[in-house]
């Protein structure tokens, strides 16, 4: 069973930068790859990024290309999103999850685990 907990939201102004980071514990952290996903109110959960279990490969959002970058430190079985020029669209629950195996994953249904979320609040 592998444990997710994310961290480093909160409220900023529009163009300003927040890192999200998730802890990951219970499992084999270089097992899984992992995602990042969004959900605002009244809306689905969204794909924001995704990272490879090796790290070598990514993937994002249209909607996020060349503002978000996603990371893992196999050291700490963490995985980072940094959110740069962030805008008041972005507001919205940011969730990480954990997919077993090589692949990586834009849909919410192929993942395994998730975190509890931590909200991120962009003002104009």
């Amino acid at each position: 069973q592998v444990q997710l907990v994310e961290s480093g939201g909160g409220l900023v102004q529009a163009g300003d930068s927040l890192r999200l980071s998730c802890a990951a514990s219970g499992g084999t952290f270089s097992q899984y790859a992992m995602g990042w996903f969004r959900q605002a109110p009244g809306k689905e959960r969204d794909f924001v990024a995704a990272i490879s279990w090796s790290g070598r490969s990514t993937d994002y959002a249209e909607s996020v290309k060349g503002r978000f970058a996603i990371s893992r430190d196999s050291a700490k079985s963490t995985t980072y999103l940094q959110m740069n020029n962030l805008k008041p669209d972005d507001t919205a629950v940011y969730y990480c999850a954990a997919l077993f195996g090589m692949g990586l994953g834009a849909r919410a249904d192929l993942y395994d685990y998730w975190g509890q979320g931590t909200q991120v609040t962009v003002s104009s």
